[in-house]
């Protein structure tokens, strides 16, 4: 039997909890001549605060960063079902990566520039693979059918507490996966936290085959091979001529870090929130303040 949840508002994005650390101010000093061609930013638990908005001081500090010829990209877990939020959380400019990098649109033409999806077959492989080594799991998919549709439902098993009011479907497990590719897979455990789940899914998943990461929000996510914000963030750079070395970006969970990776490896500023994860504060180069404390418009200030 399937059951409905209604849509929410267009125009919002969901709330993200503040982590510890969220409201701490992080004192930046000297920040040296280096100065970034390319601002890129998670946003959920980075650029929004908890309740899930842009604040106004953020907001002038975006603008401000246009004004001076910086470009801002948002580069989000977020499905394109959430394009329409997204957009208003960017000011309907420049270029939007979304789905961990498997949907990448030029806001300001519509263009779509990048759509991958993870074929049925593979999708269940790689399911039954991770739930030989972690025990049952509960899960959720995004279709790739529908992922241009705004506010379409996520698919979604009965029993996995999906944490947002938004749209879903809810299925018994044999009908969640559709019968074409799928842009996402969420997979939560009733007995592993995100970190031990996540642990064990990459101990047992090629990166040939599918990629794995976790937002934060206590399930992890299977993508398709190739698919990270480090390769969504690459379609923005060659839209904008930027090279990742000239990049400034911000990031607070694992889903963050091929992105800071490659802008590290590049020579690009890397940036912790004061409430990341402890696996992006090590791989990153600088810290800012916390998501409630404007982390990210603090910072940007401190580079004007």
């Amino acid at each position: 039997m399937t059951a409905h949840i209604p849509a929410r508002a267009a125009n919002t994005l969901p709330k993200h909890s503040g982590g510890e650390g969220s409201d701490l101010v992080v004192e930046l000093g000297d920040l040296g001549p280096w100065r970034p061609k390319l601002v890129a930013t998670d946003l959920d638990g980075t650029l929004l605060t908890s309740q899930g908005v842009v604040s106004d001081r953020t907001r002038a500090a975006m603008d401000a960063s246009w004004a001076a010829g910086v470009p801002v990209v948002g580069v989000t877990g977020r499905g394109p079902r959430l394009l329409d939020s997204v957009r208003t959380t960017l000011g309907g400019r420049g270029v939007a990566v979304l789905a961990q990098g498997g949907f990448v649109v030029d806001l300001d033409s519509d263009e779509v520039l990048r759509t991958v999806g993870l074929p049925r077959d593979e999708a269940h492989a790689v399911i039954a693979a991770i739930e030989a080594v972690t025990g049952p799991l509960v899960i959720a998919v995004e279709d790739a059918a529908t992922q241009s549709e705004a506010l379409s439902p996520l698919r979604v098993q009965h029993g996995f507490d999906w944490p947002y009011p938004e749209p879903a479907d809810l299925l018994p497990r044999e009908h969640v996966l559709p019968d074409g590719p799928v842009l996402k897979v969420f997979l939560r455990s009733e007995t592993l936290d995100q970190d031990e789940l996540l642990s064990l899914a990459l101990s047992v998943t090629d990166s040939s085959a599918a990629e794995v990461t976790h937002a934060g929000l206590g399930f992890i996510e299977v993508l398709p091979p190739g698919i990270t914000k480090a390769t969504g963030l690459a379609v923005a750079l060659e839209r904008f001529g930027v090279p990742m070395a000239d990049v400034v970006v911000f990031g607070d969970m694992p889903n963050d870090l091929p992105m800071i990776l490659a802008v590290n490896e590049a020579g690009g500023r890397s940036v912790a929130v004061a409430n990341a994860h402890p696996a992006v504060k090590t791989a990153t180069t600088h810290r800012t303040s916390g998501h409630d404390a404007d982390g990210v418009a603090r910072y940007l200030e401190a580079l004007a």
